[in-house]
């Protein structure tokens, strides 16, 4: 009877799943480890779920946070729509709402609308590309080959002022288009559907009218609709405003949650196309106050990050942090000992979340009595009473230069190209005489001689202009 319930040792190794996981721990599986205490023994987290419920006391705060993506109508203004979603979600105590650009009342289609803290993220969804399908009217009969040519010519960094009728300074600015696809054209009725993939603050207005002016007949936009914003889609959980009023009456009579958790899709999804580093749960609400990220609070990190590059900062429950500009490479990152991994950029969890862990070892124990002595001033920073030992250990980061990676536009790498191919051009006399192959004609070098009889002839030749001049006036 006992060999039956003993529990012999297996060969296999289980395989790590990671699709209850949250969104930003699926592929912490990948990442490398730093911290190989509490690396080794990860295991697959809780998937929390974020409350809705509306809180009856004020003072009480909720993880009221997400985005929608909602599909814009035609005719009302892209603020209209915003003020609707927050009207609607108004007894769950909605405050703030924001969009990820404004679309004209005409235009429909992708519109993510940020709902409370999610409005700390609304300025990089705002920057990123944008896709387009719409229709162009041509005043004449064009063939299709000179269409192609005519929207092959628009790709790349154009000029554009806006139109008249639009909320933004009309002044000539640089914007990329990165491909445009002519998916239908009737050369009868001249009508023309376009795909373009293109730069945030891309008239498609502007860009109709310029297609029209290249195949010489004129031409405008008959209608648009925004297939993409950032990398979220027509196809990414798209909702209507009728499905959020759904949602809300749902929730507000039956309290039923599960329309509302589809609607309101969580922050998080903004953020999995960003590089990741996880860091302790003694080290979140530091950053959440401004703390540095230091290499003592580090976890597990991505394993291509470069420097300046934006990344995300994600706790071991996978919530993110903030949004950061990476200050070390990930070789640096296993490599080093101390240091700044990243510099902040944005903040999105709000304090007090995670509890106060800083303050209690004996670095911190040591600069309160310093403070106390007089030795620190009253922010912890050296004075002239500080001893050198003490600044020469622990040196200001907060002085130190930092660095940002920023995108290159093509617009510019377009310039920076054509500035490089005039300076090759203009190459010095020495280079010129030793790339060159040799030639028959040679110059002749003029001596000291020829100049001094340069300048004389140009001395006679002034006195005598000026005779001519005296006695053509004196005839007249």
């Amino acid at each position: 009877m006992a060999e039956e319930h003993v529990i012999l040792p297996s060969k296999e190794q289980p395989k790590i799943t990671s699709e209850d996981w949250p969104l930003l721990l699926k592929v912490s599986v990948e990442k490398i480890i730093k911290s190989v205490r509490k690396a080794t023994r990860y295991s697959a987290p809780k998937k929390k779920k974020k409350e809705i419920k509306i809180s009856q006391n004020k003072n009480e705060t909720k993880n009221r946070y997400g985005v929608i993506n909602l599909d814009k109508p035609p005719r009302p203004s892209s603020h209209e729509v915003v003020t609707w979603v927050k009207n609607a979600l108004k007894e769950l105590q909605v405050e703030k709402t924001g969009h990820s650009g404004t679309l004209d009342p005409q235009v429909s289609g992708n519109l993510l609308v940020t709902i409370d803290r999610g409005t700390r993220l609304v300025k990089s969804q705002q920057n990123a590309g944008k896709e387009y399908v719409g229709i162009i009217r041509l005043h004449g009969k064009v063939e299709r080959d000179q269409l192609l040519k005519a929207l092959r010519k628009l790709q790349g960094p154009i000029y554009q002022r806006p139109p008249i009728l639009s909320a933004v300074a009309r002044r000539l600015r640089v914007r990329t288009i990165h491909w445009c696809k002519l998916l239908e054209y009737n050369e009868e009725r001249g009508l023309a559907v376009v795909h373009i993939s293109c730069q945030a603050g891309t008239y498609i207005r502007t860009l109709c009218i310029h297609v029209g002016m290249l195949c010489g007949v004129g031409a405008h936009m008959q209608e648009l609709r925004r297939v993409r914003s950032g990398h979220l889609g027509e196809r990414d959980n798209m909702v209507t405003m009728h499905d959020v009023l759904d949602a809300a009456w749902l929730y507000r009579t039956h309290g039923d949650e599960s329309y509302l958790r589809r609607v309101v899709m969580p922050l998080e999804v903004l953020l999995t196309h960003y590089k990741r580093i996880i860091v302790k749960d003694s080290s979140v609400n530091a950053i959440c106050y401004g703390g540095k990220i230091m290499i003592p609070g580090l976890l597990r990190f991505d394993s291509n990050i470069e420097m300046g590059e934006e990344i995300v900062v994600v706790t071991t429950k996978g919530e993110a942090v903030c949004l950061a500009n990476a200050q070390m490479t990930s070789n640096q990152m296993g490599c080093v000992d101390h240091g700044v991994v990243a510099k902040i950029k944005r903040v999105i969890m709000d304090r007090d979340k995670y509890p106060r862990k800083w303050g209690l070892g004996p670095h911190a124990i040591q600069k309160q009595k310093m403070i106390q002595t007089g030795t620190l001033d009253k922010h912890g920073k050296p004075n002239q009473l500080t001893p050198k030992e003490w600044t020469d250990a622990h040196p200001d980061y907060s002085k130190s230069e930092y660095a940002i990676k920023q995108e290159s536009d093509p617009s510019t790498a377009y310039l920076q190209q054509q500035t490089e191919t005039k300076t090759s051009k203009k190459r010095s006399a020495s280079q010129m005489d030793l790339d060159a192959p040799p030639t028959k004609k040679v110059k002749v070098q003029k001596t000291e001689m020829d100049d001094e009889e340069t300048e004389e002839t140009e001395e006679t030749e002034e006195p005598k202009e000026k005779k001519k001049r005296k006695e053509e006036k004196e005839k007249n």
